[in-house]
């Protein structure tokens, strides 16, 4: 199943259910730009690789082009997203659940920016709309378990790999580069830095675009009154719409993001930030290609944790690491609890 621009801009005009379910659909999207990327970029301006005006402009290009081509070239994270729960039945109620579950989102993405927490908008999503589907059936069968299982596995991954991958990598530079002037490779490494960040801003819009356009597919075929709808197509103008709003977010920034990530979690040089960077999009990309949702915030603190854990354990701030594995912990009861009471509210208002 499919939909043109056309259709939806004729459904968009006369259907105020959808113009509502859209306007919040792109409000996570344009929030999720606006505070998972800077975890993509913050290696680069905490080594001073790059100004922070100039690597927000580079990650939000760079955050387009990654949700166009991954998507083109392979949609399996969507459909894993539009799967995982159930939103069958009443189509009304379905539509309000899902509203609910987006406002949730929202909510609980601003707040973790505001305290200048690196949560992840994959775990928000995925919790918020989990949380929803259960209070519109009543109970756990509003969950797919074996699409959410993959969940799961996307997270063991983006964890395991992305520390692992950190050491590995970092260690493979230093061995290479041993005899070499440090000084004299500063310049290179900058260099390279600047690539690896645009590589991280490609892989978020890869995996995060995926998951939101899954969502707002689901919420186009609610407001058609088409509950049961199991297979779609996304259509080259939603991958356009979605990849702009999500560019549009990643260009105002967050500092307060940039500065937890890369530089209050572990002091790197330019060849560690590299490593980061390039561990990071190792990561992303396997789990892309493995159709697994993973989260990028995840991935690419974890690679710095890896970097700096590799020189010795003491160069990581593991202060900082407890209140963001703290956040991450909370965000799947947190937001999957917002996500649920929301529902029940909005079901019962509206």
């Amino acid at each position: 199943m499919t939909l043109s621009l056309v259709d939806f801009l004729n459904q968009f005009i006369t259907n105020p259910a959808l113009m509502v379910i859209t306007t919040l659909t792109l409000a996570v999207v344009f929030v999720n730009g606006w505070t998972d990327a800077p975890n993509a970029i913050a290696t680069c301006i905490s080594t001073r690789s790059m100004s922070p005006r100039m690597a927000i402009l580079m990650a939000a290009f760079f955050n387009f082009f990654g949700v166009f081509v991954m998507t083109v070239i392979n949609a399996t994270v969507a459909q894993t997203i539009y799967k995982m729960v159930d939103f069958g039945g009443d189509p009304h109620e379905a539509l309000v659940a899902l509203c609910a579950a987006l406002f949730a989102i929202v909510i609980w993405a601003t707040a973790a920016w505001w305290f200048g927490i690196p949560t992840s908008e994959s775990h928000a999503l995925i919790a918020g709309v989990s949380g929803a589907a259960i209070a519109l059936q009543r109970g756990i069968g509003g969950i797919n378990p074996n699409e959410w299982v993959k969940v799961l596995y996307g997270l063991v991954l983006s964890t395991v790999m992305g520390f692992g991958m950190g050491v590995l990598v970092v260690k493979v530079i230093e061995l290479i580069f041993r005899g070499f002037d440090r000084r004299k490779t500063r310049v290179f490494f900058k260099n390279a830095q600047i690539l690896g960040g645009a590589g991280m801003a490609f892989m978020h819009g890869a995996q995060d675009g995926q998951k939101f356009m899954g969502i707002f597919m689901l919420s186009v075929f609610l407001a058609q009154g088409q509950a049961e709808a199991t297979e779609f197509t996304i259509p080259i103008w939603l991958i356009i719409l979605c990849s702009v709003v999500m560019a549009l977010g990643t260009s105002i920034g967050g500092y307060r993001i940039i500065k937890s990530v890369g530089m209050d979690m572990v002091k790197l040089e330019t060849y560690q930030g590299f490593s980061a960077d390039m561990a990071g999009v190792i990561s992303l990309f396997t789990a892309s290609v493995l159709g697994l949702p993973v989260s990028t915030t995840h991935t690419k603190t974890t690679a710095i944790m890896g970097v700096g854990a590799a020189k010795r354990v003491s160069s990581v701030n593991w202060g900082v690491v407890k209140e963001m594995v703290l956040a991450w912990v909370l965000t799947f009861p947190g937001c999957g609890l917002i996500g649920f009471l929301m529902a029940l509210l909005f079901m019962r208002i509206f």
